[in-house]
């Protein structure tokens, strides 16, 4: 009895708490604001700064193109004031994990949610049976990524108008700095050798990369739907390694390293460096923003493929 007495006392604690956490929320005055995953977080954070209360769903290292949600997540979706998602695809895909979550949180887009690619040119996938679903990772392409803070920026004035000269100077300041990284990127990819400007990685993430800094992506599966590559895949990327004069190969920090591993095994050509696609790193880390994961994925690329 008194052990069961205990337990009923903790879980009132608990419950108090989380009620004491969330009016404190509500007190500070700030908007509440909810991004899908790392990588639109910390764009928000940019444009925002300490203006804004900030929960980020998908954590850091975690596929965010299916995502099992929290009670954190539906508990922060309802109180929020705002939630920014990727769109294309991304969260609405499969098994559509954030459709899901806005209904149960009640929310209405274009009023409490909203994608931050609107108004990017979508690209497609190419597989069979699947020509006509976007590919999400339009922020792989700087000038894209640009376009999703313009978009966060708009929304967060709207919502927040106290706080507008503040949104937008920050904005300002960080696509100043994304553009700068973007020409400086798209004038050295011009050095690399036409015959070795293949990007093959195991992930197809990198058509939006590729069509802006100029080079040719390959991969062996399109899209994060399973770990590893089939025989048919596998089978399909050695040989178009091997009819080329490619130096490196790249593997993404979101999925299992073992096929491309059998792939630079096959071909010889070895792996040159990890990348990010669909998170940030950890903070500390090399490429715990969106600006380091880009400098990050834009120098080890071209360094790979000027070898």
């Amino acid at each position: 009895m008194k052990k069961i007495k205990l337990i009923l006392a903790l879980l009132t604690l608990v419950v108090f708490i989380a009620a004491c956490g969330n009016d404190e929320a509500v007190e500070s005055g700030k908007l509440q604001v909810v991004a899908t995953n790392s990588i639109l977080a910390d764009m928000i954070k940019n444009v925002a700064g300490d203006n804004i209360e900030l929960h980020s769903i998908v954590p850091v290292g975690t596929d965010p193109h299916q995502y099992e949600v929290l009670p954190a997540d539906i508990e922060k979706s309802t109180d929020s004031d705002v939630i920014f998602y990727n769109g294309l695809n991304l969260e609405t895909g499969g098994d559509g994990w954030f459709v899901n979550l806005m209904e149960t949180s009640k929310k209405i887009e274009g009023e409490d949610y909203f994608s931050t690619s609107e108004g990017v040119q979508p690209m497609f996938l190419t597989s069979a049976g699947q020509e006509s679903e976007q590919d999400p990772h339009a922020w792989l392409d700087i000038s894209n990524g640009i376009q999703y803070v313009k978009n966060i920026t708009e929304v967060l004035m709207e919502k927040d108008p106290d706080n507008k000269a503040d949104y937008q100077n920050n904005s300002d300041a960080y696509i100043e700095k994304l553009t700068a990284l973007d020409t400086k990127a798209k004038k050295e990819f011009e050095d690399i050798p036409e015959d070795q400007k293949l990007l093959v990685t195991s992930e197809g993430a990198f058509k939006y990369f590729s069509a802006a800094y100029g080079v040719t992506g390959d991969y062996i599966w399109e899209i994060n739907t399973d770990s590893q590559g089939t025989p048919e895949q596998m089978s399909t990327i050695i040989d178009t390694i091997r009819e080329s004069k490619v130096p490196s190969l790249f593997v993404e920090t979101s999925v299992d390293n073992r096929s491309m591993q059998s792939v630079s095994k096959e071909t010889g050509v070895p792996i040159y460096e990890t990348l990010f696609t669909d998170s940030v790193a950890k903070e500390g880390e090399n490429g715990d923003s969106y600006y380091d994961m880009m400098e990050w994925n834009l120098t080890k690329i071209h360094e790979g493929l000027n070898k």
